[in-house]
């Protein structure tokens, strides 16, 4: 498979994860409404019951904000693009680990191997930005070098 591909297939399971995680938080927020609709307590709205299942539904509405925002981002890259450089969008292979430089989703499994998606903002992309195959980067002590970007 050609590089272009593999870098589609990689945003296609990262954009999979994410909506998974959606659907996943609204399922749980319908789970708390409904909790809280059918409580019979208190019908007070300062009810400790139902100010606490508010307080649950308000963590998981954030949540789903942030994987929107975060699959709004994946969805900014370029799939049509191959990138010669560290930077966002970047299919990054080291000699120690692959990672896809685009939102900060941990650790996943393409084509049976190991992935990281990081963001921009953590300190082993800053480490790399920029670099391209054949540099070396040090990150914690360790030395990284780069066999490809794409």
């Amino acid at each position: 498979m050609d590089k272009l591909a593999i870098k589609k297939e990689i945003i296609k399971v990262c954009a999979e994860m994410l909506e998974n995680s959606i659907k996943t938080v609204r399922g749980t927020i319908d789970e708390i409404l409904e909790t809280a609709s059918e409580y019979e307590g208190d019908h007070d709205m300062f009810d400790p019951f139902k100010e606490e299942m508010m307080k649950k539904k308000d963590m998981q509405v954030e949540l789903l904000k942030k994987y929107s925002d975060e699959l709004t981002l994946l969805n900014k890259v370029d799939q049509s693009k191959l990138n010669n450089q560290v930077s966002f969008g970047a299919v990054v292979i080291t000699d120690k680990q692959k990672m896809f430089i685009s939102t900060a989703l941990g650790k996943f499994i393409y084509n049976n191997e190991s992935y990281y998606a990081i963001s921009t903002q953590v300190p082993v992309y800053l480490a790399m930005k920029d670099k391209k195959a054949g540099d070396k980067f040090i990150f914690n002590n360790n030395t990284f070098t780069i066999s490809e970007v794409f």
